[in-house]
């Protein structure tokens, strides 16, 4: 079962979070009240997931998340807001984290969203994602073939990249190109790999910055 870091500002929300993950069996590792206390206890245990909210003193989930991204840390990170269309999500998401929950999640949900990045895959609801990327991102201009940061891609890793910004899993993706799911997860690592990401998540925001896939379609 996976073990989980919760990070948040307030002491009842760091307790009850604890309470109802232990209670679906995960190891709470630690908590933090603040990003700077998060960076140290995920330094510290190698938990597999940090829930981090978005907002705290001393350093906010923003800035813990592009830290632990800086220092290449494997565990995941599910940021937790109170508005699914919080401003400061976006940049969370852009910075690494691998997703997000609204913090009024019902318990066996939230549980089942741990597991799944837990699992190395992104925690993303298509139409909230969608709508949070186009209140955040410039319409990029117009490009002529594929985007210069792209070109390390081949023609099916773009057309698989593009699946996933259209918040398609590996399952569907498999499907449509007919391929074994561990082909996709194949074609999934070295497109992170080659773009140097952290995670799908900003797979997805890489395709709409470049303009690979537009705001509003």
């Amino acid at each position: 079962m996976s073990s989980v870091v919760i990070a948040d500002d307030q002491d009842l929300v760091r307790s009850g979070l604890a309470l109802v993950l232990q209670a679906r069996g995960f190891t709470v590792m630690a908590e933090a009240a603040n990003g700077r206390q998060a960076i140290d206890a995920v330094r510290r245990t190698d938990a597999d997931v940090v829930l981090m909210d978005v907002r705290m003193p001393v350093l906010d989930g923003i800035g813990a998340t592009r830290e632990l991204t800086r220092l290449g840390c494997r565990t995941k990170i599910l940021m937790l807001t109170t508005y699914d269309l919080d401003e400061y999500v976006y940049d969370a998401l852009r910075a690494g984290a691998a997703g997000f929950l609204l913090k009024a999640t019902p318990p066996d949900v939230l549980a089942a969203g741990i597991r799944t990045v837990a699992a190395g895959d992104a925690l993303l609801a298509p139409g909230i994602t969608r709508r949070l990327i186009e209140e955040h991102i410039s319409r990029p201009p117009p490009v002529r073939g594929l985007p210069a940061a792209l070109a390390a891609l081949t023609a099916r890793e773009v057309h698989v990249l593009t699946e996933i910004a259209h918040g398609r899993s590996n399952d569907e993706i498999a499907t449509a190109l007919v391929v074994s799911e561990a082909t996709v997860k194949t074609h999934v690592n070295h497109i992170l790999a080659k773009l140097d990401l952290r995670s799908r998540v900003q797979a997805v925001v890489l395709a709409y910055e470049t303009g690979l896939i537009s705001p509003g379609r």
